[in-house]
């Protein structure tokens, strides 16, 4: 993957000659409060276009391609993709900013409207972050106190996750406890032809649901406290679910749910740092 780092200057020359931009960001993320040491990583895309911007994780966008080039020669075998760790995606709309989020739990996948305001505060303090010369703010949201810095010289309202509505491009942003940031590392120009699709339109195995931040909240709590209920709902439908080891022949699918249910609640007990602080509250 080529990156580059424009100076203020020359990126705001490319931006106004064509809309579709990637703006790359290094998320790290502390999954477990009482182990701060250990710390994850993933680069992110924002790529921006004139409809809006997608935010998603470049491992999954890989790992999806893999897995419908298989589809497409007609292979069963989905061994050895690396899905990374973030599997939610956020899309804005322009001019409105309208945020939708879409993750899946267990066996389900949700489209989630999150029309939740930033109230931001915008400080006199200003600092020179890379190449570019930017300006604090601050916000409370989703339980977490967050610190951004914003580009006045680039004057896309826009950044990583949910975050927009400064007046310049967030380059970065961190919660006061230094366990989830967003860095912007570096941006490419994308073709007219890459620009991002919506994940709405992707195939999937299952159902889209649309729902409200307050509904996901309920559900994602669900899928915490009884991770394999979707997957249990389906097989106690006319849903037949079989699967085979190596020699082909079929497994213990109770089995399988168990350990899949024990090991989803270890998890999570370590899962206990969440983006979204809130969500477990």
């Amino acid at each position: 993957m080529k990156r580059i780092i424009f100076g203020i200057f020359s990126f705001f020359s490319v931006f106004m000659l064509a809309q579709n931009q990637r703006f790359i960001y290094e998320y790290k993320f502390v999954t477990d409060s009482t182990d701060r040491n250990t710390t994850d990583q993933e680069i992110m895309y924002l790529d921006i276009a004139k409809k809006g911007s997608k935010f998603y994780s470049q491992k999954r966008f890989a790992a999806d391609s893999i897995r419908e080039d298989r589809i497409a020669k007609k292979m069963r075998d989905f061994t050895g993709i690396d899905y990374g760790k973030i599997s939610f995606s956020v899309e804005k709309s322009y001019p409105d900013y309208k945020v939708l989020f879409f993750n899946q739990l267990d066996v389900d996948y949700y489209k989630v409207n999150d029309q939740r305001k930033l109230d931001w505060k915008i400080l006199t303090e200003k600092e020179k972050i890379g190449e570019f010369n930017a300006q604090k703010a601050n916000v409370n949201f989703a339980g977490r106190k967050w610190t951004a810095w914003f580009v006045p010289d680039l004057p896309i309202q826009d950044g990583p996750y949910k975050f927009h509505g400064l007046p310049g491009m967030i380059i970065k942003v961190e919660d006061n406890t230094q366990s989830h940031s967003f860095v912007l590392k570096g941006i490419t120009k994308i073709s007219n032809n890459q620009e991002w699709k919506s994940d709405g339109e992707k195939k999937i195995f299952g159902s889209l649901y649309e729902i409200d931040q307050d509904k996901y909240k309920k559900q994602f709590m669900d899928y915490r406290n009884n991770p394999t209920k979707g997957m249990r709902q389906m097989m106690s439908g006319n849903t037949k679910i079989t699967m085979i080891d190596e020699s082909g022949k079929p497994l213990d699918m109770e089995k399988i749910l168990r350990d899949r249910e024990k090991n989803a609640k270890e998890e999570n007990a370590k899962n206990n740092n969440v983006l979204e602080l809130y969500l477990l509250k």
